[in-house]
């Protein structure tokens, strides 16, 4: 699984969890929200800067959006 993958894998994880769009997740983390789809496809390469605004407006480690053990248990719909 490429880096790309994992970090979209987690940020659709973190941003259902909360139950978010991804319109509001754009807004929280001051992008667009076009960006925030084009990140969940896999199509961008984004920046650290980007990435760090996401992992704080999740609430979590950026290092927690790089994991690429991706444990069922984790991220089981609950």
């Amino acid at each position: 699984m490429s880096i790309k993958q994992v970090f979209a894998h987690w940020v659709i994880f973190y941003r259902k969890k909360y139950n978010w769009s991804q319109e509001e997740l754009a807004e929280k983390a001051d992008l667009h929200r076009t960006y925030i789809g084009s990140i969940e496809r896999c199509e961008r390469n984004i920046t650290l800067i980007n990435a760090d605004k996401i992992a704080q407006a999740l609430s979590v480690k950026l290092t927690d959006l790089l994991n690429e053990k991706l444990d069922e248990v984790k991220y089981a719909k609950k």
